[in-house]
Parts: C-alpha cells; structure tokens; sequence
C-alpha cells in the first residue's frame, strides 16, 4: 500500500476513534442525566432551605464561587439564618460585589463579605486562607462549591488540567490551608463542623482505564467530558480522604442534580453529539438553581447523624449513595490521598 494511503488510513482511523469517543461521551451523559433525573423525581429527603436550615448564629462559613449560580443561591440561604459571618469565595471582585448586592437586596442584614480566591493559582489560594485566618478564630463550614465543567483542554499555573487543577487541586490545597482553623473549631463543645465538596453523577464519565488521570501530561487525550468524570470522582475520593484522617470534622460529597447553570455553557460549544444530547434531555427535565442547592444547604446543615450516614449524596436530597466502582474503592481513596499531599509538597505545602 502506497504510503500516502497508509497515513489517510491512519488518519481517518484516529478520526473515527474520536468520533466514537465523542458518541459513547454523549450516550454515558444522556444517560448519567436521565438516571439522576429519574431517581431525582421519587424519594429523597423532605428539605425546604426557609423552615429546615436551622439557626446559624455564631457560625462562619465559606462558599467557593459564590458568585454564581448554585454558589450564590447557597449563600444567600444560608445568610437568612443568621450565621456570624459569610465569606464569598470567588475570582471576579466586581461580579462578587454584584451577588453581595444581590443577596443584601433580599436579606438586608446578611454579614457577606468577598474572599478573593483563584483555584487555578496556588498562589491565590494561599492568599485567600491567609486573608481569612487574618480575620477570623474559626470555621463552622467550608462549602466546597465553585467549579468547572467539559471545558476545552487548558492548564492551571501550576501546569494541572483545568478541571481538575480547578475542582480537586485548587480545593484540596484551600481545604488544607483551612484545616487548622476547621480541627480548632471542632474542638470547642457540641462544636459541629462540616466539609461539604460538589461533585456529580458526572464522576461516572471518568475513564474506565484509570478512573482518576494522574498523568495529567496525558490527560488532553480523554476528552473534556473523561477529564471532567476523573475531577468529580477525585472530588468523591478526596471528601472520603478527609473523613478517615480527620473524623472530627463531618466531610461528604454530594451530587446537586441536574441544573441548567453557567456550567453548561463550554457544553454547548462542545460538539454537535452533546450540545444536541443535552438540549434533548436537559431542557426539558433541569432543574432550578434553588433546587439544585438543596442537596448541599441539607449536607452543610441538616442533623450530624443523618449527614454522617455516608460519603456521597446523590438526588433527590440526602439519598445516600456509593458511587461507582471506582468512588467505592479504598485502595483509590488511598492512593488520591498520598498523591494529592505529594504533589503539594512539591509546591511547598
């Protein structure tokens, strides 16, 4: 065979292979969103944030991308019941600023304040915890929540994939830096504190040859829905990781539902498969934003016991889950854990 042809082969053999990855990401997506849809309609928890959410007098509290979206609606929840401080982690001070209005237009009272914080700087997330043990003595609740989705391939500054610089990385080293004020807090009497971390269904879409992609020099190869399952399921993991070294502190992940937010906006620039996947399935069932903060104001607040019942939370609210195969796995729980501590090491924390 004439070498030209060989290389068209070749060629056109990588296509198809993209094509059939970008099929089976669409059909994996469609399905993942048709389940958390159809166990999200029977079941669950009662929970309505204005009469279950308790008094939050003396408690400070912490929500990341709190600018937005499920973020914004949590802190604006949490601030009508009375919490002593809330900080609104976020990278854009002037859309952070505008939510602050926002939220003090409906609850006039609330004690909201921006915490400038960038996930994909270490060196932003340092300045933010430093910022904050500057001013405050204690952390009732660090709400996990900022996040990205199927975003094109890109690097942090400190050289991760994007997403999962962004949704474990980032997180892991704020949740670090925090955690002697969290472990100080919890040990003062009846003292009740809470890691809550976003994480979805989505960590089902993580590739089935590793689960977590630890080689992020490879990670541009799994395709932006593969990255996004390893961030969610390493977000799973992680949360899991706190609880066995840290069994003071009630740390869990939960699955929000399927909201339409900002985060379906880099979806839709994906590709034809899933915008038209998505437009099918999503605009029709999605949910609200108020309802898809449900699940993490029930985990950030509901009864310690109940919280405690697990690792995962999925729809409808509070139903306990395991996750997949690999979320289940202690070997990986483990391995997530010594990864994580050694890769900040190497940056200096």
């Amino acid at each position: 065979m004439p070498h030209g042809n060989m290389i068209g082969l070749q060629r056109r053999s990588v296509i198809d292979l993209c094509m059939l990855g970008h099929i089976y990401d669409c059909l994996t997506l469609c399905c993942s969103l048709l389940s958390s849809i159809m166990f999200g309609l029977f079941g669950g928890k009662s929970f309505e944030p204005a009469k279950d959410i308790p008094d939050l007098s003396g408690k400070v509290i912490i929500v990341t991308g709190g600018n937005t979206g499920l973020g914004k609606e949590s802190v604006l929840q949490l601030a009508k019941h009375n919490p002593s401080q809330i900080y609104l982690a976020a990278r854009t001070e002037s859309k952070a600023t505008s939510a602050i209005e926002e939220i003090k237009s409906q609850v006039p009272n609330a004690k909201v304040e921006f915490l400038s914080l960038d996930l994909t700087d270490f060196d932003s997330v340092k300045s933010a915890a430093e910022t904050f043990k500057q001013k405050e003595q204690r952390l009732d609740i660090l709400l996990n929540n900022a996040g990205v989705m199927a975003m094109p391939y890109s690097k942090t500054k400190q050289g991760y994939e994007i997403q999962f610089g962004t949704n474990h990385m980032g997180h892991a080293l704020f949740t670090k830096l925090l955690l002697p004020t969290l472990l100080k807090t919890a040990e003062e009497p009846n003292a009740d504190v809470r890691i809550v971390t976003l994480s979805s269904e989505g960590h089902n879409l993580a590739p089935r040859s590793c689960g977590v992609i630890y080689d992020q020099a490879a990670a541009e190869t799994f395709g932006p829905w593969g990255r996004y399952g390893s961030a969610k399921l390493a977000n799973i993991l992680y949360s899991r990781g706190l609880t066995a070294h840290y069994p003071s502190l009630t740390c869990v992940a939960v699955h929000p539902g399927v909201i339409k937010t900002e985060l379906y906006n880099s979806t839709e620039r994906d590709n034809a498969l899933i915008r038209y996947g998505l437009a099918a399935v999503g605009n029709i069932f999605m949910a609200s934003v108020p309802q898809g903060t449900k699940n993490q104001l029930w985990a950030a607040t509901a009864a310690k016991e109940e919280v405690r019942k697990a690792y995962f939370f999925t729809t409808p609210v509070g139903s306990a889950s395991q996750g997949s195969g690999f979320a289940k796995d202690q070997k990986g729980v483990d391995k997530l854990w010594e990864w994580t501590e050694e890769e900040l090491k190497k940056h200096g924390y």
